[in-house]
């Protein structure tokens, strides 16, 4: 085969990959149903996003998976609100309802006004009961690229990564709370959480910088579907703990970015902190 001739085949089968690349990128979302304002769109390199957008006329947009889980490995790859988000709230998080005995395990972004941090804040319900959260100042701009968030929920423990950073472990107790009868629903949201997001809720939104958009460029999920299938998955997830390596990398999180730990807090609890705090 002539050079010329190599050269067009390989640009066409660059071309055709990457058309393929573009349209499964978006595919994802047919997983869910959707509330609010639900775009799609480009990113620069011309991969297909999904947005969520906020402002006073629309209000709360979603994602909300179509089925139910019972364990699993959840991922979403975002990019946060640029400029200034107080008052906003972006979560990623697993459900089981509304009702008092909710089952629920969180990830949630609390925006920011420009040049401050953005605040993730991680928390764990079961029955009903929670007020579990650890919280920690992002260690870069989350408005900037995409970066990839993770739940990790297993028969052992409750996994919360940050790209390829463990920030956080929640242990399973024999005699304590713990998410593991209820299935539980998938959601990702972007909602006005002025009376509580930013600074205790001293900084509302500001609507002038409306629209608010998150973006989403990929979703994964490796996880037991209530009434169905249930495998290991990758990495092991059914069964996987953190290696010391990994609990190195959250003990560098909480020395280093945390903000707020349940645990020593004993102005909330003043009878007592949780039971699970005093044990290892």
């Amino acid at each position: 085969m002539a050079r010329a001739a190599r050269r067009s085949l390989a640009a066409v089968i660059t071309v055709a990959l990457a058309l393929l690349q573009v349209a499964s990128a978006g595919s994802w979302l047919r997983q869910f149903t959707t509330d609010g304002t639900v775009r799609t769109g480009y990113d620069a390199s011309r991969q297909k996003v999904v947005m969520l957008n906020l402002d006073r006329s629309s209000g709360a947009a979603g994602l909300n998976s179509k089925q139910q889980f019972l364990y699993g490995e959840f991922s979403f790859e975002m990019k946060l609100i640029r400029g200034n988000s107080a008052g906003t709230v972006t979560c990623f998080y697993l459900s089981s309802g509304t009702d008092d005995w909710r089952d629920e395990i969180d990830m949630e972004f609390m925006g920011n006004s420009t040049g401050q941090p953005v605040v993730l804040n991680t928390n764990v319900w079961a029955n009903g009961d929670g007020k579990k959260e650890h919280q920690f100042d992002l260690w870069f701009d989350p408005s900037a690229d995409y970066h990839t968030y993770t739940i990790i929920w297993n028969p052992t423990n409750i996994l919360f990564k940050v790209d390829n950073v463990f920030i956080r472990s929640f242990k399973r107790y024999a005699d304590l709370a713990y998410p593991s009868s209820k299935p539980m629903t998938l959601h990702a949201t972007l909602w006005d959480g002025s009376y509580w997001a930013t600074e205790k809720g001293k900084v509302p939104i500001d609507w002038n910088s409306a629209p608010f958009v998150v973006s989403y460029r990929s979703f994964y999920a490796n996880a037991c579907v209530a009434g169905g299938a249930c495998h290991a998955g990758r990495d092991g997830w059914m069964s996987r703990r953190l290696d010391a390596a990994e609990w190195g990398t959250v003990r560098w999180a909480e020395r280093n970015y945390m903000r707020y730990n349940y645990c020593t807090d004993g102005w909330r609890f003043p009878n007592g902190l949780p039971a699970e705090c005093s044990r290892k």
